[in-house]
C-alpha cells in the first residue's frame, strides 16, 4: 500500500463505495456483496468496512482455492463425513445443545468427533429429530491441534490480527474455530468476544444472521438489563419484560450461502441457523481500528464486576485485585493482560520498523509477513492506535491501583518507545 493510498485508507470516510451486486437492506444503509478478487483491495475493505464499521459479504470466488472447500463436500454439496473421519476422527470436540438454555447460552459437552459424526448422520436419517436434542460442534480449535491440515488461508483483509497474534505469542490460546452442524442447529443472540470483529466463511450449507448495528441491544434488554436469549420469541412483544422492544430496529437479516465470508462490525449483536447442514471456519479479531471499542468493552465489564461486589469493599484489602480476577474469569482477559497484549503488538511493529523485514520472516505465516503484506505504514497505523489506548489505560485510576511494577517495560517507558518509532519511522 502506498502513503497517499494509506493515507486515504485512514479517513472516516462516510460515502461509502459501491463494490457489489448483490445487496441486504436495513435501515440507514445497505450491506455489500463483494463479488470479484481482483477488483477489491485491502485499502477498500479498510476505508469502507473496518473504519465505518460497516458489514459486508465476500463471494465464493474469495474461498474457492481452499483445501476444504474442495475436500470436505461432496459432489452435491454436503458434508463430506467419510474424508472428516480419515482425517479428524480420532479428536475430541466441543459440543452443544442447541435444545437446552443454561444461563443465556448452550450447555456444552466434549465428545469424540467420530460419536459426533455417527450422531449427525442418525439425526439426519430420523429426519433431524434426535432423544438428544440438536447438537452443534462449536469453538473447535481446528487450526491449533492439527496445524498441517490443508483447510484455509486467511484473506489478506483479516490479517490485520492483534487477537490471535497475541495468544499465538503466548501460546495460551487462539480465536480460530470451526464449526459443524446439522440443519436447525443455531447460537444464541450474543456479541463477539470483546467486542472484536469476526469473520465467517461457510465451507458447505446455508446461514440465516439476524444483525443489530452496535447500540440497538440497549432496546432489546428486559427491564432488568439482560439481553434475550432468542430475538425471535414472543416474549419480547411483553412490554411489561422487555419496555423498549418497540423502540428497536428490525435485524439486519442475511443469507450466506456456500463458500461466502460474512464480515462482523464489532459490537454487533447476532443470531445465527443453520438452514442446511452446515460447515463453517470462523475467526474473531481485534486490530488498530477496534482496539478501543476492546478498551471501552474492559471497563464497562469491570465497572459491573464493581457494582456487583461493590458491598464487599471495605472489608476486603486485595478488593481492587478481586474485581480484576473476576473480570478475568469472565471475559478472559484482565488489565494487567490487556497491557501485556498491547505490548506484544507494539514491539512486534517496532521490530519491524526499526530492523526492517529478513526473506525468511516475510515469506512465513508470521506476524512479521502480515506487517509486510500490509506495509509498513500499516505498522505506524497500529502504532498511533497502540499509543492512544495505552495512554488511556495509563492513566486509569483501576490500572494505576494494581501493582504493576511485575510489567516489564512499565508502561511510561512503553509509550516513551512507541512515539519515538512513530517519530523515527514518519521522518
Amino acid at each position: 500500500m502506498d502513503r497517499a493510498t494509506f493515507a486515504c485508507s485512514t479517513a472516516f470516510f462516510h460515502d461509502y463505495s459501491s463494490s457489489s451486486q448483490r445487496a441486504f437492506c436495513f435501515p440507514g444503509g445497505h450491506v455489500d456483496f463483494i463479488e470479484k478478487v481482483e477488483s477489491f483491495t485491502y485499502s477498500d475493505f479498510f476505508r469502507d468496512y473496518l473504519i465505518p464499521n460497516h458489514p459486508c459479504i465476500f463471494s465464493a470466488k474469495f474461498t474457492e482455492d481452499w483445501g476444504s472447500r474442495r475436500n470436505w463436500v461432496t459432489w452435491d454439496g454436503k458434508p463430506n463425513f467419510d474424508h472428516l473421519l480419515q482425517k479428524f476422527g480420532e479428536a475430541v470436540v466441543p459440543v452443544a445443545n442447541c435444545d437446552v438454555k443454561e444461563y443465556n447460552s448452550n450447555p456444552k459437552e466434549q465428545l469424540p468427533f467420530k460419536e459426533y459424526i455417527k450422531y449427525w448422520k442418525e439425526y439426519i436419517r430420523n429426519g433431524y429429530r434426535s432423544s438428544r436434542g440438536c447438537l452443534y460442534l462449536k469453538d473447535w480449535h481446528l487450526s491449533k491441534a492439527f496445524p498441517a491440515q490443508d483447510v484455509y488461508t486467511t484473506p489478506v483483509y483479516f490479517s490485520s490480527d492483534w487477537l490471535n497474534e497475541y495468544w499465538d505469542a503466548v501460546a495460551v490460546d487462539d480465536y480460530r474455530f470451526v464449526y459443524m452442524g446439522p440443519k436447525g442447529s443455531w447460537t444464541p443472540f450474543h456479541a463477539d468476544v470483546f467486542r472484536s470483529y469476526s469473520w465467517s466463511a461457510n465451507i458447505c450449507g446455508r446461514k440465516k444472521w439476524l444483525l443489530y448495528p452496535a447500540g440497538q441491544e440497549e432496546y432489546l434488554k428486559d427491564r432488568h438489563g439482560n439481553l434475550p436469549f432468542d430475538v425471535t420469541a414472543p416474549s419480547l412483544q411483553d412490554r411489561s419484560v422487555y419496555p423498549r422492544y418497540n423502540q428497536s430496529q428490525p435485524p439486519v437479516e442475511i443469507v450466506q450461502e456456500a463458500g461466502e465470508i460474512v464480515f462482523i462490525p464489532s459490537g454487533w449483536h447476532h443470531q445465527v441457523y443453520n438452514l442446511e447442514d452446515t460447515i463453517s471456519i470462523n475467526h474473531n479479531w481485534v486490530n488498530g481500528c477496534n482496539v478501543a471499542l476492546m478498551w471501552c468493552f474492559l471497563q464497562d465489564e469491570l465497572a459491573a464486576v464493581q457494582r456487583e461486589i461493590n458491598e464487599w469493599k471495605d472489608p476486603v484489602d486485595d478488593w481492587n485485585l478481586q474485581c480484576q480476577l473476576i473480570m478475568k474469569s469472565c471475559t478472559g482477559i484482565d488489565y494487567k493482560e490487556f497491557y501485556n497484549f498491547l505490548k506484544v503488538i507494539a514491539e512486534n511493529r517496532i521490530s519491524v520498523l526499526e530492523n526492517g523485514l529478513d526473506d525468511e520472516a516475510s515469506s512465513k505465516n508470521t506476524p512479521k509477513a502480515a506487517i509486510s503484506t500490509l506495509g509498513m505504514l500499516h505498522a505506524v497505523f497500529d502504532l498511533k492506535r497502540t499509543v492512544k489506548v495505552l495512554t488511556s489505560l495509563s492513566a486509569n485510576e483501576d490500572f494505576k491501583k494494581l501493582d504493576l511494577t511485575s510489567l516489564s517495560p512499565s508502561p511510561e517507558a512503553l509509550l516513551h518507545h512507541l512515539k519515538a518509532a512513530i517519530d523515527t519511522a514518519l521522518l
